[in-house]
């Protein structure tokens, strides 16, 4: 069966099965977080992005093989719940956005900054650090040799829009950040997948980003 992405708390993980890079989505806890496995197909090292809740659905899913690497992709706790346990049980290293470090509780051993390179075996994922939804998070850019972009946006950007702030300010900041780091950077074919729910593309966001300016969120 092809990938949709479309996955539920309770059910089964979906695997996107690109050339070099595995990418399994699975949705956790009350919020219905995503939580992405990325495995390399040469190496089989593998990289767990947001432990956001459930510790024994998201080690399940890494299963054996276990993980080198957790990456927070902000401070709000729906997407560290479970990154103590996780990385308890598997000696990961952590990562999250250096201006977000500070209020994630479980001590960061690699403050990213805006275009860091974190490694996944032989694939390498570039960060883009994106203001106003938290003052530090990151998005990370897989960008496929044999295919196009894939972003894990975090809570920056979802089907429909930029994610929530706290006011006008806030809102101008991400927004900017969103269209110069993101669309302005990358095709309209990027897969785009989202800190909640469904899946999307540049594409399918694109001819929208007025109508987001307009209204303010």
């Amino acid at each position: 069966m092809s990938y949709t992405g479309n996955v539920t708390v309770g059910g089964r993980a979906d695997a996107h099965e690109l050339a070099k890079l595995i990418i399994s989505k699975v949705a956790v806890g009350p919020m219905e977080n995503n939580a992405y496995l990325l495995r390399c197909r040469s190496t089989g090292e593998q990289l767990l992005i947001d432990a956001a809740d459930e510790p024994g659905t998201l080690l399940a899913l890494v299963g054996r093989d276990g993980i080198t690497g957790v990456v927070t992709t902000h401070r709000h706790a729906d997407h560290w719940r479970a990154l103590a346990e996780v990385v308890g049980a598997t000696g990961a290293r952590t990562y999250a956005g250096r201006h977000d470090a500070e209020a994630i509780p479980v001590a960061t051993d690699v403050p990213v900054g805006d275009g860091d390179e974190i490694a996944v075996g032989t694939c390498r994922l570039t960060a883009r650090h994106l203001t106003g939804h938290t003052p530090g998070s990151i998005v990370l850019i897989y960008d496929d040799p044999d295919g196009h972009p894939h972003l894990f946006s975090g809570d920056c950007l979802f089907p429909g829009g930029v994610g929530k702030t706290h006011g006008p300010e806030d809102f101008a900041r991400l927004l900017h950040d969103v269209e110069t780091k993101i669309f302005a950077a990358l095709p309209d074919e990027t897969w785009v997948y989202p800190g909640h729910g469904a899946d999307t593309t540049l594409g399918a966001e694109r001819p929208y980003l007025a109508e987001w300016r307009a209204r303010g969120w």
